[in-house]
């Protein structure tokens, strides 16, 4: 009886990196969300959502107003985008830098990270919380859409 001599099991290749195909879905995803933003106003087409706590409560909430905002910016009014809803308008310029960053320094072949730093994040929230209440009260008026 005779027993054939044991080979070592092929070795796998690693599967290729989906980056490249998660980088193609989300552009595709971000573009065409804003195409149709783009040609389709907030204030005319209702099949945009609603918010629920404004529905319910009557209040605007930190986000109330910012697809109006992001309306305003890819038409390039700055001001009226301001006044539907400012942190949007801030915290896009912030991810836009924040992200703008990422790239050169992965262009660059140098190490960069998406992670934001816990400050941040607690100054994020705090923020997001003031101007909550605050657009809410009549003194701030003007930050409601």
């Amino acid at each position: 009886m005779r027993v054939a001599p044991q080979t070592a099991p092929p070795k796998l290749a690693a599967p290729p990196s989906l980056a490249f195909f998660t980088g193609v879905v989300l552009a595709a995803a971000v573009l065409g969300s804003g195409a149709v933003l783009f040609f389709f106003n907030p204030d005319t087409h209702g099949f945009y959502p609603v918010c629920l706590f404004h529905k319910l409560t009557g209040w605007n909430c930190p986000g109330c107003g910012g697809t109006r905002a992001a309306y305003q910016l890819l038409h390039g009014r700055l001001l009226n985008a301001l006044r539907d809803n400012a942190l949007f308008v801030l915290m896009f310029v912030a991810l836009t830098v924040h992200g703008g960053w990422f790239v050169v320094r992965r262009i660059r072949h140098q190490p960069a990270t998406l992670a934001v730093p816990p400050k941040v994040l607690w100054t994020f929230l705090i923020l997001t919380a003031a101007f909550g209440v605050l657009r809410n009260l009549p003194a701030f008026s003007f930050l409601s859409p």
